[in-house]
């Protein structure tokens, strides 16, 4: 699958602190689900990619990995 968010499976999403998303179609026939693919590039550069049915849930799991990420660093 080509798409705008990867080049040779590697995340286009390289500026800190930015976000990137896709719509996509899987599935045969009748039975087709669209899905969002989410990159989101932390400011210390490291890299939160889900895929989930829409967008609000990827914010969501980025915000949850957000949280948990500042739980680790608040105990070093």
């Amino acid at each position: 699958m080509a798409t705008r968010m990867t080049i040779n499976g590697v995340s286009t999403c390289t500026k800190a602190g930015t976000e990137k998303y896709e719509k996509f179609q899987t599935g045969i026939g009748r039975r087709k689900r669209t899905l969002v693919q989410y990159d989101y590039r932390h400011t210390d550069g490291e890299l939160f990619s889900c895929v989930k049915p829409t967008l609000d849930e990827c914010r969501t799991a980025r915000d949850k990995w957000l949280t948990a990420k500042r739980g680790k660093e608040d105990k070093r």
